[in-house]
């Protein structure tokens, strides 16, 4: 990078005492978080995504390793002494003052000039969409409205990072998609680093710039939505994204770089593999299922994988149906079918089917 990472953690650990014991948190943590960048820390509970989070606030201290912002090491220093502010699930909004009195509370501690207040406080209320709902109170808000003001509260001191824990969990489920859109777009207007912890993979996936995937306090995979979905480096990755097809088997034979997985007379899995891997070599292969094809008779095309089995499971969705199947490799495998293109169910429980995929979607783990 050019300039400074907005917040860089070297060689960062986090022990905490349980019982007379150390345990490890966090551990030996290297990461760079680029200026402007939208940046989400996903993972489930307990792998030490919030843990990281409370070391960039200053309410963690780091058991070892350093802590950059803006290049500037801020390891040992006091909370409100970093400038960066945090948006918790609980807005903690003052339930007595009105929402511009909420969000101006900040700057008025800090005792800047009182036009400055109103044209700051002003131009953050027009980026979240609160301009005209000044004067509420947050009893009179929806709980998307408490969110814009906790986040225009936090945005109007300018911090040159902003941390937010699960902000969304509060909301219902529509509220909370729209949220997602309303914060990207946002983070864009004011330019500021975002950092973003959250269990939810669908939110790290749309919002977004890079996600560090976390699993016992270590990052599994560390990229860009589209590459943490389409290529996870671990098999927890492949699981916890989304919904995946595991498989896993030797190599009966390589050609063309593609290896071929043999289950059966017709029951094969095609996979590109670099050359350092030769036949008998076991892979560990991922399929998502919308590259998936569902059909009741099949003559492959020579790239294709080819799996035979039977529907245990058919469950309609709306917009997708998803089918079930017990396939010849042993595992179920999950298809995802948009009902755009079928108006009734290509299959019911019971039937017998094939399903097929490119060879380009079967993704090799680790390899």
């Amino acid at each position: 990078m050019s300039e400074s990472p907005a917040i860089e953690f070297v060689g960062v650990h986090k022990d905490f005492l349980s019982h007379g014991e150390r345990v490890p948190a966090v551990k030996k943590l290297d990461l760079a978080i680029g200026q402007g960048e939208f940046f989400s820390l996903l993972g489930p509970s307990g792998c030490g995504k919030t843990t990281t989070m409370r070391m960039i606030a200053g309410f963690e201290e780091p058991t070892g390793g350093t802590i950059f912002l803006d290049g500037q090491d801020v390891t040992g220093v006091s909370p409100n002494k970093r400038d960066v502010n945090m948006v918790f699930q609980s807005y903690a909004l003052f339930p007595h003052m009105s929402a511009y009195q909420n969000v101006c509370f900040g700057l008025e501690r800090r005792k800047v000039a009182k036009n400055e207040i109103k044209r700051r406080v002003g131009e953050i209320l027009e980026i979240v969409s609160l301009s005209g709902m000044e004067q509420r109170a947050p009893r009179e808000m929806s709980g998307g409205q408490q969110q814009r003001v906790a986040l225009a509260r936090a945005l109007v001191n300018r911090p040159r990072a902003l941390l937010l824990d699960e902000p969304l969990g509060a909301l219902d489920l529509k509220l909370r998609q729209q949220m997602q859109v309303e914060l990207k777009r946002i983070q864009r207007e004011v330019g500021i680093t975002f950092v973003y912890v959250t269990h939810d993979q669908g939110e790290a996936l749309t919002m977004s710039d890079r996600i560090a995937v976390m699993e016992s306090g270590r990052i599994d995979q560390l990229g860009s939505p589209r590459e943490i979905y389409e290529k996870p480096a671990t098999r927890f990755v492949a699981g916890f994204i989304g919904t995946s097809n595991l498989l896993s088997a030797p190599v009966d034979s390589i050609s063309g770089g593609l290896a071929t997985l043999t289950f059966g007379p017709q029951d094969r899995v095609l996979v590109p593999v670099p050359s350092s891997v030769v036949s008998g070599d076991k892979l560990e292969v991922s399929v998502r299922p919308e590259k998936i094809d569902l059909c009741r008779d099949v003559t492959p095309p020579g790239d294709c994988s080819v799996l035979s089995g039977q529907v245990s499971e058919v469950v309609y969705h709306g917009t997708s149906t998803d089918y079930t199947v017990t396939t010849a490799a042993g595992p179920e495998f999950v298809v995802f079918d948009q009902n755009a293109a079928n108006a009734e169910d290509l299959a019911r429980r019971g039937d017998r089917v094939f399903l097929t995929w490119n060879a380009q979607h079967s993704y090799p783990i680790g390899v």
